[in-house]
């Protein structure tokens, strides 16, 4: 088969999909990627994969302007001739089905998160959701990341029951991210955010929580993991975030292309955010027998056993992610060790990247077989 990818930012096929993609070419199939272009183009190429760039603004979501992408996407489609496409992230999903549907080319989506649209309410959020209800009416399969996002999806009416699938994330080569043993250290606990510099991702409470602890514990260490978010209408400015290193809140690492060796130092690795489809840092670190800290939010709490693998805390609380962080002090060596190698397991039984290659092509025969 020819398979085209459709996606934001051409870096979330190298970061995310890399197994599915080396799995469609070992299938003997064609995968061309369409997506902004960036430093990973020269991945997704070695990786066997074409690639075609697309024009785009990632940013917002303009039910005015955005058709225009819907027609640019038709062009794409219409020139390669795919026998389906895959799509990934908000407006390649809805734009994508839309264009797919014009030039008659099955599709399938994969709700990796509902991201700022849903998360900011009022009328942006109406606008989300007709969008979606009429961009995935007549789409067979629709992926979901979470059972909290299909069953908003199902309660808003936006896919019927009969379309939705459920998906382990992106799945996680765990032989990649092999569990490893706890550093040795005399000094306080490590603890580690990766995320992109966004409010979205609950940077803010992050430092408000360091603060709290450390007036408490000064030698334990905040680090903060990830690349400025520009192009999020929540990024935080590099500024802000050196201000915090200098004033001795946090540890500001940068950006990395490997996040395993940060995680083999630290103790305990935290996710704060808002909301998630499935938190590919929490579970990087869950395979790597890490304890995990995270909100009480969809996405989060599928990956995150509290008190079993780590623990939850009320999201926008800088208080809470603090209380959070003490219970994990609080716990001898041997049972972080006990909560790390739990979280091993449940990634073991539940997020092997092999789940969601089977799945991909199950829908992949079912759409195609079905006409």
């Amino acid at each position: 088969m020819h398979i085209l990818m459709t996606v934001n930012a051409a870096w979330n096929i190298s970061n995310f999909r890399r197994p599915l993609v080396a799995a469609f070419v070992a299938d003997g199939h064609c995968v061309t990627v369409l997506a902004p272009p960036d430093d990973s183009v020269a991945d997704i190429e070695a990786a066997g994969c074409r690639f075609v760039p697309l024009a785009m603004n990632a940013k917002g979501l303009n039910p005015f302007r955005d058709p225009m992408l819907a027609r640019r996407l038709k062009n794409v489609i219409r020139t390669e001739q795919p026998d389906a496409v895959l799509g990934y992230t908000i407006k390649n999903n809805i734009f994508g089905a839309i264009a797919a549907r014009r030039a008659g080319v099955p599709f399938i989506p994969n709700v990796t998160g509902l991201g700022t649209a849903f998360l900011s309410g009022g009328t942006l959020q109406r606008v989300a959701e007709m969008l979606y209800r009429y961009a995935f009416r007549d789409l067979p399969v629709v992926f979901f990341q979470n059972e909290d996002d299909l069953a908003l999806f199902l309660d808003r009416k936006l896919v019927r029951e009969s379309q939705a699938r459920l998906l382990p994330g992106s799945g996680i080569d765990l032989a990649h991210f092999s569990a490893g043993p706890f550093s040795e250290r005399a000094d306080g606990p490590v603890f580690l955010m990766i995320a992109r510099l966004l409010h979205d991702k609950g940077v803010v409470e992050y430092v408000e929580a360091a603060r709290l602890l450390k007036s408490t514990m000064p030698r334990a260490r905040f680090q903060l993991l990830g690349p400025p978010g520009a192009e999020n209408r929540t990024a935080i400015d590099l500024k802000t975030v050196e201000a915090w290193g200098a004033e001795g809140a946090i540890e500001y690492l940068g950006e990395t292309d490997d996040v395993r060796p940060f995680i083999a130092e630290a103790d305990c690795v935290v996710l704060p955010s808002y909301r998630e489809g499935a938190p590919r840092t929490l579970i990087e670190a869950a395979a790597m027998a890490r304890p995990t800290i995270a909100t009480d939010v969809p996405g989060c709490r599928a990956v995150v056993e509290d008190g079993v693998t780590g623990f939850l805390c009320a999201a926008r609380s800088g208080e809470s992610l603090a209380a959070a962080c003490q219970r994990f002090v609080a716990l001898p060596i041997g049972q972080r060790e006990i909560m790390g190698l739990a979280g091993r397991r449940k990634m073991e039984r539940e997020f092997d990247q092999e789940i969601v290659v089977a799945a991909y092509r199950k829908a992949l025969q079912d759409v195609l077989e079905g006409g």
